[in-house]
């Protein structure tokens, strides 16, 4: 094939996916209308049929415009933004903006689409303000023990609290700790959330209304991955939060990446359990920069210059644990506890034991967990680390010594 030919192949591609791109968003966006104006088990009135009827139209407009990419893919988006509106829950609308950030953050990004979630800090469900004054009034109680919690791809931080359960709220209470929330476009580069975080933390270290003492962080899934960046960055440029950061836990976290990314369905997987978003599991194709991170755990940004969908082997640059932080790591097995090569190779189903404990079959990539700071939780799936009571108990006992 010539250079001409394989060009003209490459913009055929790009031009297929962008086609998809704009066909699976319109579906997606239909989809989601169809699932808020006829709610799942109640039966439809004729005003939602008609309702239901003339948007139908708008979708089949924006189908037959597919040719102008760009345009197509931004009113599909612009036809969600109402749409969201429509939920009357807060935190729905909250989970399908972060599910969506998690599948298209870097699109919606570069189209500067108000969609988007901008990195930020949360207390008590609030967006704070970094800033001595305004935190002193948000926070009154605030500690010189700071605890920030870190959510995984596709979600955000209202649900770390599963089946009535919280690992910050109670954690906070018995260590007399102030927990802080993550929220973030987990569609972004891991060390483009990396970098912002490392400047977030730099700027709440020095507004905390009092002096710092202590901060640790808790991560589930992807969110370890971009403590560690923002740590690698952080001690590269000798920031001050870092030196406050003691310790680190991660629960489930592909520390050498995720096999079901690999497969392509990592999407499908994770939103299956959520009613809202299971019509976006049909962009996994169109899958973002921070799922496609997932594939052996990219930290840095020169894990990623290349192109990030060809089927490579592991290019990473090594990035070890930081040393002066002690770390710990939670892996889930989905099966009962027993000695099955074939249980923890499946891991939560999501995250095998091997990559949450960052173990390589080249030494050179292992991660020098200490024998005790690592830790399986049998019969718990990934999303079950987030409501487990036994891994509550197991990270309390680590944080208490």
């Amino acid at each position: 094939m010539s250079k001409d030919q394989d060009k003209h192949s490459n913009l055929q591609g790009v031009s297929r996916l962008l086609t998809e791109a704009t066909i699976g968003i319109t579906d997606l966006v239909e989809a989601m209308h169809k699932r808020i104006v006829h709610p799942p088990i109640l039966p439809s009135t004729p005003i939602q049929q008609l309702i239901t009827k003339i948007s139908g139209y708008t979708y089949k407009n924006i189908r037959r415009s597919k040719r102008f990419i760009g345009s197509g893919v931004d009113k599909a988006l612009g036809a969600l933004t109402p749409i969201l509106g429509d939920l009357k829950a807060t935190k729905d609308r909250d989970i399908i903006r972060s599910v969506l950030n998690g599948i298209l953050g870097d699109y919606l990004v570069e189209r500067e689409n108000p969609l988007q979630i901008i990195m930020h800090c949360r207390y008590e469900g609030k967006v704070i303000e970094l800033e001595k004054n305004a935190l002193k009034k948000m926070v009154p109680k605030g500690s010189e023990n700071i605890m920030l919690l870190i959510h995984g791809s596709c979600m955000n931080d209202s649900q770390w609290t599963q089946k009535n359960h919280n690992h910050g709220t109670l954690l906070a209470n018995e260590l007399d700790q102030t927990v802080l929330y993550l929220r973030y476009n987990s569609g972004l580069h891991v060390s483009t959330n990396g970098q912002n975080l490392n400047r977030l933390l730099e700027v709440l270290i020095q507004q905390w209304p009092v002096p710092v003492k202590k901060l640790t962080i808790i991560a589930h899934s992807m969110g370890g991955l971009v403590a560690r960046s923002a740590v690698y960055y952080g001690q590269q440029e000798e920031q001050l939060w870092s030196i406050f950061l003691k310790k680190m836990i991660f629960l489930g976290t592909p520390h050498h990446g995720a096999p079901l990314e690999k497969l392509g369905n990592y999407i499908d997987v994770i939103l299956e359990a959520i009613h809202y978003a299971k019509p976006f599991a049909r962009l996994g194709k169109i899958r973002s920069a921070g799922v496609t991170d997932l594939r052996y755990g990219n930290l840095l940004d020169e894990d990623w210059q290349e192109d990030r969908f060809e089927m490579k082997g592991d290019q990473r640059h090594h990035v070890p644990l930081p040393d002066q932080i002690t770390c710990y790591s939670i892996a889930g097995v989905a099966s009962k506890k027993k000695k099955s090569i074939t249980s923890k190779m499946l891991g939560d189903t999501m995250v095998p034991v091997t990559s949450a404990f960052g173990q390589h079959k080249n030494k050179a990539k292992k991660l020098n967990f200490d024998d005790g700071n690592m830790w399986i939780a049998y019969e718990h799936t990934h999303t079950d680390l987030l409501s487990s009571l036994a891994v509550y108990a197991k990270m309390k006992e680590w944080l208490m010594k």
